[in-house]
């Protein structure tokens, strides 16, 4: 079964709308892309369409959160990270309100668009922010956990959803908790470390490694801040090399969260695949991921890459 991760958030968040009347919805007019219209069916009341002013709507969710609300502010990734940036910064982080900033057709899955649309550093700009907490599911389930718990969480939140479809993998018994990463499969060799959709590509990566006899560990590292530093600790100690996986800039997000951590630790190869430092382009979705060296066959060669490295 697969769904838009984008549909999976919209239907959560309607389904908050009825436990929890403090919960109100700020949209930048893409409601019809990013599937808050399905809040906005039941609770129009509860529904602001700001059209495209993306930083007087953060400004407004600032404002809700001081009176009791619980604004989710939903618009593309990269007009919420970059346009929206100062008030973000100044207005909900500083203050570290109780706002939730959804950024929607996150990395490059806005393949239609091209460089204008795509969010290669979000998750970069959004880590670096104090009080900031960042937040990338991967599957169904864990989409509406990580919904669920953005909202029930007391503080700033930043949670990046694709556009594209995802998977049912985990279920409804997946743990999930914020700063907590889940390893899907044990291994010795190396530790794949992935986050947002291409988690998937792991554990693909891994079943490809395991018929060359090559033992890998699968990290769903959910939580980009606050890190679970002693998770990916664990990996370097117990599998001596680590590649990170993210739909994202190789500067500033996952790897770099990942090699901040291991440099301060227990120093092992680290290698990272990702977008390049390069802006995103048009093209089908498959496509411009494998021209970004996002794929199954990069991360295998990756993963043999960083054993080699291994002191």
């Amino acid at each position: 079964m697969e769904k838009m991760q984008r549909l999976v958030f919209g239907e959560t968040l309607a389904e908050l709308g009825a436990e929890d009347p403090r919960v109100v919805v700020l949209d930048a007019d893409v409601s019809s892309s990013t599937q808050t219209r399905l809040f906005a069916l039941k609770y129009p009341d509860r529904f602001f369409n700001f059209g495209i002013a993306e930083a007087n709507m953060v400004s407004a969710a600032a404002g809700m959160a001081t009176y009791g609300c619980v604004p989710v502010v939903s618009t593309f990734a990269l007009f919420l990270s970059l346009r929206a940036g100062d008030q973000v910064r100044a207005q909900v982080a500083y203050p570290a309100l109780n706002v939730k900033l959804v950024g929607n057709y996150a990395g490059l899955s806005d393949f239609a668009d091209g460089a204008s649309h795509q969010s290669v550093e979000d998750m970069a700009i959004t880590r670096a922010i104090p009080n900031m907490t960042v937040i990338a599911p991967s599957d169904i389930a864990e989409t509406r956990l990580a919904v669920r718990a953005a909202v029930a969480h007391d503080g700033p939140v930043f949670l990046r959803i694709s556009r594209e479809a995802v998977s049912d993998d985990y279920g409804p018994d997946h743990p999930f908790a914020i700063g907590k990463g889940v390893v899907l499969r044990d291994g010795r060799d190396v530790t794949l470390i992935a986050t947002g959709t291409v988690v998937k590509l792991a554990s693909t990566a891994a079943d490809a490694l395991a018929k060359q006899g090559i033992s890998a560990r699968v990290v769903d590292m959910h939580t980009i801040k606050p890190l679970d530093t002693d998770l990916v600790t664990r990996a370097a100690v117990d599998t001596g090399a680590i590649v990170t996986v993210e739909e994202h800039s190789v500067i500033g997000g996952l790897g770099a969260a990942v090699c901040e951590t291991v440099c301060a630790t227990h120093p092992v190869p680290v290698v990272r695949v990702g977008i390049p430092d390069r802006f995103g382009e048009s093209g089908a979705y498959q496509e411009i991921l494998r021209r970004a060296g996002i794929d199954t066959a990069a991360i295998v060669l990756s993963a043999k890459q960083a054993i080699t490295l291994k002191a």
